[in-house]
């Protein structure tokens, strides 16, 4: 078997593998038909109406975080084919996923809507860290925060390299029921506790 080497669309890894197991021509036609270099106008909408996402990143070395963001539908605002970005706010203070863009500008999203459509959107690409006053200032029309309580510090600003579905197929249908959301408060019983007794060792 010749080397395996990546191209526009799959890693050395995806590549190998689909070699080894035959998938190859199945994966082509999958990066033919699905994967786009942008954000096509039904994804665009498709984000501008979530209120969650898994947002994936790694430090210099390779060692992975995953994490959750959620807000208004719209909190990931589009601002073209190929450019999106997000607020981030006071949290735990750790700053995980900022700490490794700051190392690793690679990012993976994945957008899930669980209730009306029931599909998913996997967005890859560079990521980079603003502060909100430099992102208000490039982008006069961006909205105010309209949840009390938030404000946002900075913004990850993502530069898309690749965009493509995920497939329906084990996405549970989910039913919204109204729920009180403590945005911003540090009353430690609402953010959880301890739930997981990690604490309890201390």
């Amino acid at each position: 078997m010749g080397e395996v080497v990546g191209t526009a669309h799959g890693s050395v890894g995806e590549r190998r593998l689909q070699d080894r197991h035959g998938t190859a021509d199945r994966a082509q036609r999958f990066y033919d038909q699905q994967v786009l270099d942008h954000l096509n106008e039904r994804m665009r909408e498709f984000v501008g109406r979530q209120e969650m996402m898994f947002v994936a990143t790694s430090d210099a070395r390779g060692a992975c975080d995953s994490t959750f963001r959620a807000g208004p539908p719209g909190f990931v605002h589009v601002v073209g084919p190929t450019r999106l970005m997000w607020p981030e706010y006071r949290g735990n203070g750790v700053m995980a996923s900022l700490g490794n863009i700051s190392e690793n500008d690679q990012v993976g999203l994945l957008f899930v809507d669980f209730v009306r459509d029931v599909i998913g959107l996997h967005v890859n690409g560079r990521a980079e860290i603003a502060d909100d006053d430099a992102v208000r200032s490039g982008h006069p029309g961006l909205p105010a925060d309209t949840v009390a309580g938030r404000r946002p510090e900075r913004w990850v600003v993502v530069d898309v390299d690749e965009a493509y579905i995920h497939c329906s197929k084990h996405i549970p249908r989910l039913m919204k029921v109204p729920t009180g959301r403590a945005w911003g408060t540090d009353d430690v019983r609402r953010k959880g506790g301890d739930f997981f007794g990690a604490a309890a060792r201390s």
